[in-house]
C-alpha cells in the first residue's frame, strides 16, 4: 500500500492520473526547470509519462514519488521523492519541485521532513542524498537547514553543475518551521 504522510499542512500521497494537468504545469514552468538537466516538459504526454514512471519505479521499489497538496485542498502543488533506492535499501536520493506560487513559505521544508523521517524510520535507510546545482540557492540553503552536509569530495559525473549533499541516519533532524 502506498505511504501516505501527513504533517501539520500538508498530505503527501501517490500521484494519480488525475494529477496530469497539475504535473505539466509545474514540470513545464521555466523557474521550477531552471535548474533541472532535463528543462522544462513541453506536451501533456511527458506528464502521463512521468506519471506512468512514478508508478512503475514504486512497483520496483526503486523510488517513492508523492504529490505535495495542501490538507485542504486536494491539488497538487508540488512533488518529493525518494529514488534511486539502493538494491541494499541503505541509501537514497532526495528530490523535490514545488510550484513558485508556494516558494518561501516554508511548505518544502515540512515536506522534506517527513520524508526524511519516513526514509530513515520505516524505509531503514542509513544515507539520504541530495543532487542539486550549485546556483540553486534556495535548494542549498533547504538542505543545511535540515543538517544536509555538502560532499566536495563527490561529483554528479551526468551533470557538473550539481553539488551532492548527504544526510547520515543519526543526525538530529531540524523540524520545519
Amino acid at each position: 500500500m502506498f505511504p501516505v504522510l501527513f504533517t501539520n499542512r500538508l498530505v503527501l500521497n501517490r500521484i494519480e492520473d488525475a494529477d496530469v494537468e497539475s504535473i505539466f504545469s509545474l514540470r513545464s514552468d521555466e523557474e521550477v526547470a531552471r535548474y533541472v538537466k532535463r528543462g522544462p516538459d513541453h506536451d501533456i504526454q511527458q506528464a502521463y509519462d512521468f506519471i506512468r514512471l512514478a508508478r512503475d519505479r514504486y512497483e520496483n521499489k526503486s523510488a517513492i514519488n508523492w504529490a505535495i497538496r495542501k490538507k485542504e485542498t486536494p491539488d497538487l502543488i508540488g512533488g518529493i521523492c525518494l529514488w534511486k533506492i539502493s538494491a541494499d535499501r541503505k541509501t537514497a536520493e532526495v528530490g523535490y519541485d514545488l510550484k513558485p506560487h508556494y516558494h518561501g513559505k516554508g511548505i518544502m521544508s515540512e515536506a522534506l521532513v517527513a520524508v526524511i523521517e519516513y526514509g530513515f524510520s520505516i524505509l531503514g535507510l542509513d544515507n539520504i542524498e541530495a543532487f542539486t546545482s550549485q546556483y540553486n540557492e534556495a535548494s542549498k540553503s533547504l538542505l543545511l537547514k535540515h543538517n544536509f552536509i555538502l560532499n566536495p569530495e563527490r561529483t554528479d559525473e551526468d551533470n557538473l553543475d550539481n553539488l551532492i549533499f548527504e544526510l547520515k541516519r543519526n543526525t538530529t533532524l531540524q523540524q520545519a518551521d
